[in-house]
């Protein structure tokens, strides 16, 4: 019993909770936490012949473990995926995402906006094996089709992008990709499969820093990539054995129980969200807000269609650059600064200066984004409390 039947369908709020449970004979009820780096085998014949993939078991803990295997049939059940596996962070995801199968002489094609370490990792280290990369704008599909060579292997992709909410059209994405042979990955962070599960419009691989809304407390890292079967024999499982990206069975375990809440919380933050983002337009102070959910964001549209609800992710622009930027958030008292999201409490960061610091100058202001411009990670907390704590600050600029 509590384990959920193949073949039957069952709604996401109870794939969230049950979704990839496996009992022990004693009957736990709360996931059990196996805290082992190897295993035992009854002969060496049964050792052979697990190595050689002839018997199904555990070997060894970076190659996979019974926590964070029910956590990785979570994620898949939830996502709808043929298949899961977890890495220690949301960046050995994307990196893993990538290097597993890229080779010298590929080509990649990436959305510009994007999170600050996935563009160092097109950007600077796959030039490092010999593969090319391309960034456009994500949003315009033509740039998509005029950017694909013969070589092209990959289209990479955040929507919404970090830190400028830009919604891009999977669907339309997807089929440029087929049409050229490659695969689209697709980061969901932003989304989080409650809100938006890309393979159902032709996504290959999707990946998440599971470190955000997926724990959504603040506690641990981890990392989640999702691909069809053949992806998972021929490129991911080789190289995460190999290279050894592995997931804490402790983190996993952790993941377990937050997803049981992920609904709740998603939902929650985003009614939140949306209540703060026209607060934040009523403000004098705020030269511009963007929010997916908003009526006045570009791809409002799109948004909705793919998305349902805005998300939880806020970004707004004061005047005076990174100096009233500052000064307001020295002057919140609720809300604190991190460059985290997805998470209970609310959280703000200024872009410039942490996630996108890297960049040039020049980089920066091709994507938008302003020494004026903040993030925000709107939480569980009262929203007009968040509210009231924003406008109090804005008064310092």
């Amino acid at each position: 019993m509590g384990e959920l039947e193949p073949g039957r369908k069952y709604g996401l709020k109870t794939r969230l909770v049950r979704g990839g449970t496996k009992r022990s004979p004693n009957g736990e009820t709360s996931e059990a936490l196996y805290l082992t780096s190897g295993y035992a085998y009854d002969s060496p014949e049964s050792a052979e012949a697990r190595f050689k993939g002839e018997e199904a078991g555990f070997m060894y803990s970076r190659f996979g473990n019974p926590t964070v295997a029910m956590f990785e049939d979570r994620m898949a059940l939830i996502e709808g995926a043929p298949c899961a596996r977890a890495t220690a962070t949301g960046m050995a995801a994307v990196t893993t995402a990538l290097l597993c199968h890229l080779r010298q002489g590929d080509h990649v094609i990436a959305s510009r906006a994007m999170f600050g370490g996935c563009r160092f990792v097109i950007e600077d280290v796959l030039p490092r094996y010999g593969i090319t990369s391309t960034l456009i704008d994500g949003t315009n599909l033509e740039a998509w089709r005029q950017a694909v060579t013969p070589a092209t292997k990959v289209l990479f992709l955040e929507t919404p992008a970090n830190p400028t909410l830009e919604i891009i059209d999977l669907k339309a994405v997807a089929e440029i990709a087929h049409k050229a042979g490659a695969r689209l990955i697709v980061d969901n962070v932003f989304a989080t499969p409650v809100l938006q599960r890309p393979m159902e419009y032709g996504a290959d691989i999707v990946v998440y820093s599971a470190t955000k809304h997926i724990d959504g407390q603040g506690r641990c890292l981890g990392g989640v990539i999702l691909s069809d079967e053949k992806f998972l024999a021929d490129h991911l499982l080789p190289f995460i054995r190999n290279t050894g990206p592995s997931l804490s069975p402790f983190n996993a375990w952790v993941l377990l129980k937050a997803l049981e809440t992920l609904d709740l919380r998603v939902r929650a933050m985003c009614e939140h969200a949306a209540a703060v983002a026209d607060a934040l337009a009523r403000e004098r102070k705020v030269k511009r807000v963007v929010y997916p959910g908003r009526p006045d964001h570009p791809q409002a549209a799109l948004a909705r269609a793919q998305m349902g609800l805005g998300g939880s992710l806020v970004t707004f622009e004061v005047d005076g650059g990174k100096a009233e930027a500052f000064r307001f958030a020295n002057a919140l008292k609720l809300i604190d600064i991190s460059n985290n999201l997805g998470d209970a409490k609310t959280l703000i960061t200024h872009p410039a200066t942490t996630t996108h610091y890297r960049l040039t100058p020049e980089a920066r202001a091709e994507l938008g984004v302003t020494d004026g411009m903040l993030r925000l990670s709107v939480g569980l907390e009262d929203p007009a409390d968040i509210a009231q704590d924003l406008s109090t600050a804005l008064k310092a600029v």
